[in-house]
């Protein structure tokens, strides 16, 4: 074996806890609805680890809009948007997503993570600074090292810290700053307005990737409408595997920009366009959210509600106001037992472990699970309490 595969045999983490019968990735799963789900083997669970915010991606309108556009315009577009994969479901879908959120043009990627990448590595290059979040994205971060800018972080949250890189670090070009809205393990709610006055002060441009709040805060309409701020914010990307139950993604931003990324954002140029039935399901989710906000109003409650109960319970949870509620769980190795205690119990969470972020269960809520899924969630915590919490790191 080479030795740039050597590290590929003598990789063992994951072997180890397959071994272990801890293995929390890559589960199957052969069944599913808004608020449960089966796995293979009949298992069921209730669906705790899902970013599927508002319920979409199962409602019976997204998935039939969805099929109705793979049968009118075929399963894929087969090129990019640039040359020969546009459809008019693409720009119907930008112009209502533009108007929905307050921007002047919208343009639709693929993925969300291609949305980043095609917004920062659009707009940077050699001799422009940016400066990132230390919990920021992964796609992000990527995004940032392949513009070939000069990439600096600062600290999580800190607009103080921020302040000071801009000040000493030095540029020949532009300055990004690029955050999340709300981040994504933690569900916490970036600083806007604060680091909206830093990035004037400075004269810095605002990035903030959306994917975790577009469709949930403020009637769905994201993190910057949140704190009244969505003119002060140039460009908010986001994704629709969220809250709007499909798979893609969109930069917002003032149409001139937008109008130069189209020419300019290689991921988009140089990547098949999303599918007729990605693109669809995405615009039917939106046109429900714009019809029925009360599913924002829902998730949020339905995830203060498993807040309280898993503080009752003694868990040490995260605060905020987002469908994520991360629980304490110490080490690596506490935290893949207390996963799969829970399945056992009939509750699916995520198990995170670094690089993503300090090791945790991930939980994640949805405005259409029911009352009684939410209390069987709070009932297979309780019925592992002991054992999670005795377990080393985590007591």
């Amino acid at each position: 074996m080479s030795h740039l595969l050597e590290k590929c045999a003598s990789y063992t983490r994951a072997r180890d806890a397959r071994n272990a019968g801890l293995y929390p990735y890559f589960l199957n799963f052969d069944g599913r609805d808004a608020g449960t789900a089966r796995l293979a083997g009949g298992h069921q669970v209730v669906m705790c680890g899902s970013n599927d915010y508002l319920g979409l991606s199962t409602d019976p309108r997204v998935a039939d809009a969805a099929a109705e556009a793979a049968h009118r315009y075929g399963a894929g577009c087969t090129g990019s948007r640039f040359l020969n994969g546009n459809l008019d479901l693409h720009d119907r879908l930008e112009a209502e997503l533009a108007e929905f959120f307050g921007k002047e043009a919208a343009l639709v990627l693929t993925t969300g993570y291609q949305a980043n990448l095609g917004a920062i590595g659009g707009l940077c290059g050699p001799g422009d600074l940016i400066l990132i979040d230390k919990d920021a994205h992964a796609s992000l971060i990527d995004a940032a090292r392949l513009s070939r800018a000069k990439v600096a972080w600062f600290e999580h949250n800190d607009a103080d810290d921020l302040a000071d890189k801009l000040a000493r670090l030095p540029r020949r070009g532009g300055a990004l700053v690029v955050v999340d809205g709300v981040y994504s393990m933690e569900g916490d709610l970036c600083p806007l307005p604060a680091l909206v006055e830093v990035c004037r002060r400075f004269d810095a441009t605002l990035l903030v990737d959306d994917a975790h709040g577009a469709g949930v805060l403020d009637k769905g309409r994201g993190t910057s409408s949140h704190f009244g701020l969505t003119d002060e914010v140039p460009l908010i990307t986001l994704t629709f595997s969220k809250a709007f139950g499909s798979i893609g993604g969109a930069i917002l931003g003032d149409a001139v920009v937008i109008d130069y990324l189209r020419h300019h954002a290689r991921p988009l140029m140089f990547s098949a366009s999303a599918s007729p039935a990605n693109t669809a399901a995405a615009l039917e989710s939106l046109r429900i959210l714009r019809e029925e906000p009360w599913r924002c109003t829902t998730v949020a409650e339905n995830a203060a509600y498993m807040r309280r109960e898993l503080t009752a319970l003694g868990y040490r949870v995260g605060s905020g106001i987002a469908p994520i509620v991360p629980v304490d769980t110490g080490d690596d190795l506490s935290t893949l037992r207390a996963w799969d205690l829970l399945v056992e119990e009939g509750v699916y969470v995520n198990a995170v472990l670094p690089p993503a972020a300090s090791p945790r269960l991930r939980t994640s809520y949805t405005a259409v699970q029911t009352e009684e899924q939410l209390n069987r969630a709070v009932a297979g915590f309780a019925a592992v309490r002991d054992r999670v919490l005795a377990l080393p790191a985590a007591a």
